[in-house]
């Protein structure tokens, strides 16, 4: 396509973006002159809608956002080489040609390239044969309707594999943020981003002519095409759903949001593999069990994403950036899309953020995934502040009062609503909203094939075991009887609120291994940013790993650092019962009548590697029992003893000599709080800040590291 002919179709993009013809032109030649410039260029074409004439979406336009904030801050794009096609900008027509233009007429050897996409997918038929259908994205462009039935202007995902792969460069990676098969049954609690078309819609003629020229045209043909294009999907099969998730201000895709989230902090030699690992781990404490997947160029699982696609202009991980200066540098705007989902949420004033150069800021407000701060003190050694600087957390200030919120399922009937809430307010930290309204961690609903029977779903729609009532129970009672799950669960969200991986200051490095007769076999691996400079993280597979029953297994838990640590492991199994590691001995005297363990502190010195649970003895072995479950588990480190966690402990029932040492935790909300006020205790914090510590938890970087580790049990 001629580049006249370009800038004639894309005028009414033009026009919303505020652009003149001449602005545009002026860019363009700077394009062109580009390239004969000898180092590589980074171009993206990222492209989101909400506004759909059918059921709008909402987290797409966020999507956008989270990609161009990182390209830019995290790996170098300049603004100008990034289009964004959002909205009525984003037809059919308007897709391809920006494609042709921006990427595929400017990109060379060598370059960079990122392709995005958030909205709706469907299945469409291609009318050339009975029952044959294909995967598309759903542009804005409006359907037509004919006298043979609905033709729909959609863009084939083949269409958009031929384009990447048709581009000169082995620097290509697409995000594909959407899935294909809509389900018989709406979820309430979360928008998904699939489309059920109906059978006798079919595609417009003029996509079919477009794929028809790409495939027979030399320069766009898959023989020419690059080997190491890489496609990264929401899911990976056509059963799971691309769905959004509601945070305080804003909607996200699921899979944007983590994948994002985690690239600010990863470092360069991340692979692949390691990342969607990641990923999938973040999805599932987010209520999803979506699998993101690299659905083209699979035998690229072992490369660097950030060093070999990226090329970064760092070799840091950072948790946001600075985005605006005001007030003569004493205020600073900030991204900060590089927390933990679930951190940011709780985010708190007073929290602590340093810059590269060492300047320490303070959190003065939030909203959604922008903040406020305030630089610490200013002087004339002060190294001037810029827009684009990188921010570290330093200090990560929680609220004291976190609840556990439960969705209303909107098919609950306004009655039963009514009840609910009131059946809620009764229960000590613990609030309920109406799905879809506000974020919530859990969803109370009807089961489907029962819809007499109450029970608790996560976020994605499935049930939680053993959480569904008797035929006929009334809403009240069934909140009432799970009470106590609901403890357990916010007991497993506090402690979530701990993990701090990728901006920890302590090196410390776990792995979960099978044990077996030859050697211990690696099932995944975390540590720290502190850890990660002479280190590689590594990951047995690309999704959550699988353990079959019966498995004895092992942590091996290193700390590289020149302090010793302590040590306490968490857990959550299927949603549903606390887990602990308890750190006992045998009492002192074999013949004594005190027969209970004696409780001790677990340490690990500098530079010592500890086995958890010791495997010495038979008595120690962790065998994995069944029947199947997915278990989630929290390392987690401190630089204080964790006295107030062994005193909740204590309380508990302890096993017997005969029994696992991971074993149900009977206290699971005491022994959280215990733990969040052992760190915050071990914290080093300036005695100013101290006075505003009464209503939060105040978790210095310096003194605490948690590693979150997911595994299913088959």
């Amino acid at each position: 396509m001629k580049r006249r002919t370009f800038l004639h179709r894309i005028g009414s993009i033009l026009a919303v973006l505020g652009v003149t013809e001449a602005e545009w032109l002026t860019l363009g030649n700077r394009y062109y002159r580009a390239l004969a410039q000898p180092s590589p260029r980074k171009l993206a074409l990222l492209i989101g809608i909400n506004q759909y004439p059918h059921q709008a979406l909402s987290g797409c336009l966020t999507d956008v956002e989270l990609q161009k904030e990182l390209l830019i801050h995290r790996f170098g794009f300049l603004a100008s080489d990034i289009l964004t096609l959002t909205e009525e900008q984003a037809s059919r027509e308007f897709i391809e040609t920006a494609f042709l233009d921006h990427l595929g007429k400017q990109a060379r050897p060598g370059d960079v390239v990122v392709f995005h996409f958030s909205g709706y997918g469907t299945r469409v038929n291609l009318g050339t044969l009975l029952d044959t259908v294909q995967n598309a994205l759903v542009p804005a462009s409006e359907d037509k309707n004919s006298q043979d039935g609905k033709i729909v202007n959609y863009l084939l995902e083949e269409t958009v594999l031929l384009l990447l792969r048709s581009l000169p460069t082995n620097r290509v990676t697409a995000v594909l943020d959407t899935s294909y098969y809509a389900p018989s049954i709406a979820q309430a609690a979360r928008l998904h981003r699939a489309r059920q078309e109906p059978v006798e819609a079919q595609l417009a003629a003029a996509e079919l002519d477009f794929l028809k020229q790409l495939k027979t045209k030399p320069s766009l043909s898959t023989e020419h095409s690059s080997p190491s294009t890489l496609v990264l999907s929401a899911t990976s099969n056509p059963k799971q759903l691309a769905t959004e998730v509601l945070f305080s201000g804003f909607s996200a895709g699921l899979f944007t949001y983590a994948l994002t989230q985690y690239l600010w902090e990863s470092t360069p030699a991340t692979t692949i593999q390691v990342i969607l690992s990641h990923v999938e781990s973040s999805l599932y404490k987010l209520g999803s069990k979506q699998q993101p997947a690299l659905v083209d160029g699979k035998k690229n699982l072992k490369r660097a994403l950030v060093t070999e696609n990226f090329l970064p202009e760092i070799t840091v991980g950072a948790q946001g950036a600075v985005t605006a200066i005001e007030e003569d540098g004493k205020i600073v705007h900030l991204w900060l899309a590089g927390l933990p989902p679930q951190v940011l949420e709780h985010y708190g004033v007073n929290s602590r953020l340093t810059l590269l150069t060492g300047e320490q800021l303070i959190l003065r407000s939030r909203t959604g995934l922008t903040a406020k701060a305030q630089i610490s003190s200013i002087d004339s050694t002060t190294t001037p502040l810029q827009v684009g600087q990188l921010v570290q957390e330093a200090v990560r200030v929680l609220p004291r009062n976190i609840d556990l919120t439960v969705a209303l399922h909107t098919e609950l009937e306004r009655i039963e609503r009514v009840d609910a809430t009131s059946a809620f307010a009764a229960i000590p930290r613990v609030s309920s909203v109406l799905a879809g309204e506000q974020p919530a961690d859990y969803v109370l609903g009807k089961l489907e094939q029962t819809p007499s029977r109450y029970g608790l779903f996560s976020l994605g729609g499935e049930l939680i075991l053993n959480t569904a009532g008797e035929v006929g129970e009334a809403v009240k009672v069934a909140v009432q009887r799970l009470a106590p799950k609901f403890q357990t669960l916010l007991a497993a969200k506090l402690w979530r609120l701990t993990e701090n991986e990728g901006s920890s200051r302590l090196a410390v490095k776990a792995t979960l291994e099978i044990i077996n007769s030859i050697s211990p076999g690696v099932i995944m691996q975390r540590q720290t940013s502190g850890t990660l400079k002479s280190e590689k993280s590594t990951s047995k597979s690309l999704s959550i790993p699988t353990v079959p029953i019966g498995s004895r297994m092992q942590y091996r838990v290193q700390n590289l650092g020149d302090r010793p640590v302590y040590l306490i492991l968490l857990g959550l199994k299927n949603n549903r019962t606390a887990v602990a590691f308890y750190p006992w001995k045998p009492p002192q005297e074999p013949n004594s009548p005190e027969t209970k363990p004696l409780l001790t502190q677990l340490v690990i010195a500098p530079g010592e590697t500890l086995t958890l649970p010791q495997t010495t003895a038979a008595v120690s072995q962790w065998v994995i029992p069944g029947p199947a479950f997915f278990c989630e588990q929290q390392l987690i480190f401190s630089t204080a003893p964790l006295s107030a966690t062994l005193t909740a402990l204590d309380t508990t029932k302890y096993p017997t000599a005969d029994q696992q040492l991971i074993s149900a935790l009977l206290n699971p909300l005491e022994v959280a709080q215990a733990l969040l006020q052992d760190l915050h205790n071990a914290s080093v914090v300036k005695a100013e800040i101290n006075s505003i510590a009464a209503d939060s938890y105040m978790l210095d970087v310096n003194n605490w590291a948690s590693l979150s580790f997911g595994f299913q049990v088959v």
